[in-house]
């Protein structure tokens, strides 16, 4: 990864960066623009760890260096209630994606 974390810990590696994220930004108009900067972030995170992910498939377990999930093994109930809250919400930003 570009930016190394302090820690191979995946929760922490998370907090680092959401910390990152915050402190760079200051203040907050009120707690719905930090709660969208930091589920952005979070999109943002995992999609750069997918990406690395990607480029070694194939590979041997012991030979990858990707950072695994954010939630190893975790399956998202409900997801497509979510996104349709999300696109009532947000249609500018999620239904240009669907």
């Amino acid at each position: 990864m570009g930016d190394t974390p302090y820690t191979t810990n995946a929760i922490e590696s998370l907090n680092f960066q959401l910390r990152k994220v915050t402190k760079n930004r200051g203040q907050f108009p009120n707690d719905a623009a930090a709660v969208k900067l930091l589920w952005l972030a979070i999109c943002n995170i995992e999609d750069k760890r997918a990406r690395e992910r990607a480029k070694e498939r194939g590979k041997n377990a012991a030979d990858r260096r990707a950072s695994g999930r954010l939630v190893e093994g975790a399956v998202t109930t409900n997801w497509k209630r979510a996104l349709e809250q999300l696109s009532m919400v947000y249609p500018e930003r999620i239904d240009r994606h669907l």
